[in-house]
């Protein structure tokens, strides 16, 4: 069981595969989505990761929040949620920021998040209800949802009965959705289906528990950071091999100047020999 994510609705677009087809996706986005804390079983009573995402005052955080950021050593973000891990290995290090790469074309998720608000709606609309009749007998009418009591036993309206109310922002879960890309750069997420939710709406990713994880999914997660140690490699032997450069460079004159000495050391002997050749 790994962790989840906490990433933005951010709108709708189209991808197009490599046969030309187009694919609608939502767009979710991971803005600064780090680990805040953790949850232990030996303290808490069970293991878990407390994800933190994008930005807000500290002004309008509670004492308490900003207590937790503070250890955290993380800016006070706008959305905490919790997931649940099945062991220590599942747990995260604190501060560590969560890559797009966490999740695989074509891996099924489940996203939670709030259906959009459609304010104060009648029977019809909530309900589906197919109101009153448009000819004689009504009188402006037509949309009522009509009789909700009873007799004088029990002379009440039982609760939960449909009747015209607050309709939307509820929350709710959509399961099996697909993930078609991702944009590690940009910390984006292509998912195709019916993502709940308005624009800029806070979402909860998890990986499907109806279907299979696929193999290869980073465990117990995709860090920002976790592939930044072979550029430094790359970059030091670089620098070594031009100091190496350099050093053959100043090395060549040494050896060329200290090559024509070797010669005249040899000439001498000769020179002696004609002076003796003379005076004889």
């Amino acid at each position: 069981m790994r962790t989840g994510v906490i990433a933005k609705k951010m709108g709708m677009m189209r991808l197009f595969n490599e046969d030309g087809r187009h694919v609608p996706v939502t767009v979710l986005a991971l803005e600064g989505c780090q680990v805040v804390g953790a949850r232990r079983e030996e303290k808490d009573g069970y293991f878990a990761v407390r994800l933190g995402a994008g930005a807000r005052k500290a002004k309008n955080v509670n004492k308490p929040q900003r207590g937790e950021f503070a250890k955290a050593q993380v800016e006070p973000k706008a959305r905490v949620a919790e997931f649940r891990v099945e062991n220590e290995d599942g747990l995260l290090p604190v501060g560590a920021t969560i890559s797009a790469e966490h999740f695989v074309a074509g891996q099924m998720v489940d996203i939670t998040g709030h259906t959009q608000g459609k304010g104060f709606a009648g029977a019809m609309k909530r309900w589906g209800f197919g109101g009153m009749r448009a000819t004689h007998g009504v009188s402006i009418s037509h949309r009522a949802h009509g009789s909700t009591g009873n007799r004088q036993d029990p002379g009440k309206v039982f609760k939960n009965k449909k009747m015209a109310g607050h309709m939307g922002d509820r929350q709710r879960t959509q399961q099996n959705l697909e993930v078609v890309r991702t944009d590690v750069a940009r910390g984006l997420i292509f998912v195709k289906g019916s993502v709940p939710g308005a624009k800029n709406a806070w979402l909860l990713i998890k990986d499907a528990v109806k279907v299979s994880a696929p193999e290869g999914l980073p465990f117990p997660g995709a860090l920002k950071g976790d592939n930044d140690v072979a550029p430094i490699v790359e970059e030091e032997v670089v620098v070594a091999t031009e100091a190496t450069e350099v050093e053959a460079v100043a090395e060549a004159p040494a050896a060329e100047a200290a090559a024509p000495e070797a010669p005249a050391a040899d000439e001498a002997p000769a020179a002696d020999s004609g002076e003796e050749q003379k005076e004889g």
